[in-house]
């Protein structure tokens, strides 16, 4: 049992996927008010945590073309339209850096440079995925995170297949106009965070989740991780108050552990 002294709530221990949960709000922390663009479950449970506790400046979507002014539950329809946000007021958020995606990864190398379009040569691919999208844009214009729900050296490379989002290494080859607001904050997985607080913006291991060791992640990994001086520390315990939420509010359907299973 866990007990916040901060809550009246006492609540069973946290699953796996509520460190998940965790992990990905605290990547809005300190953000202000702008747009998150959560993608995938575990994401957008994460964004809707931080805008009902440490965040309550953030921008929600309702998928479509209305800023939420309420949070409903995942699955259910927001009863409170904030603004109106058509495509074109989207891109100009992108473009202007108001925006924080969290996407996905099929494919992620050492310094952040991510794949989504296909495995295998790009002229003949074994496998074809999304595609390009707008993952060049979004990480050259607006703090990017990643979401991982599945940490393996499948996904963590040594060199990704084709080169969607950009990573650090890539920015700095092309110059000023590249890195001037290129900004991967964090990756978030099934296992661990990572970031890349390193001199030469490699991948670094933040914490690891209660129950998974450092060698875990390494051996999930495909490329030599960093670590912080001193250790790698724990993922934070949520409090009761962010339980409850997660678990009454926000997703009491259970949508998190589908997504990640431990």
């Amino acid at each position: 049992m866990t007990h916040d002294s901060g809550s009246t709530t006492t609540a069973a221990a946290a699953t796996r996927a509520e460190y998940c949960v965790v992990a990905c709000a605290e990547a809005w922390r300190g953000d202000g008010e702008i747009l998150a663009s959560p993608m995938g479950t575990v994401p957008a449970i994460g964004a809707r945590l931080a805008r009902l506790t440490f965040a309550p400046e953030l921008l929600l979507t309702d998928g479509e073309a209305m800023l939420m002014g309420d949070v409903p539950a995942m699955g259910g329809t927001s009863q409170v339209t904030e603004g109106w946000l058509p495509y074109r007021r989207h891109l100009a958020m992108v473009t202007g850096g108001r925006r924080h995606v969290m996407m996905g990864a099929s494919q992620i190398d050492r310094h952040g440079n991510q794949n989504i379009s296909c495995i295998g040569d790009w002229s003949r691919p074994a496998r074809q995925l999304l595609g390009v999208r707008g993952a060049p844009v979004n990480t050259l214009n607006n703090p990017t995170s990643y979401w991982v729900p599945r940490h393996s050296p499948r996904v963590f490379v040594a060199r990704v297949d084709m080169v969607c989002g950009v990573g650090y290494d890539r920015a700095a080859a092309a110059g000023p106009s590249a890195t001037r607001f290129h900004d991967i904050r964090r990756v978030v997985t099934d296992l661990a965070v990572l970031d890349f607080g390193t001199p030469d913006r490699g991948m670094r291991l933040r914490s690891v989740h209660p129950g998974v060791t450092v060698d875990q992640v390494r051996e999930a990994t495909g490329f030599p991780l960093a670590a912080p001086d001193g250790g790698v520390p724990e993922t934070r315990e949520p409090t009761g108050e962010e339980l409850r939420l997660i678990r009454e509010v926000i997703d009491p359907q259970g949508w998190r552990d589908r997504e990640v299973r431990a």
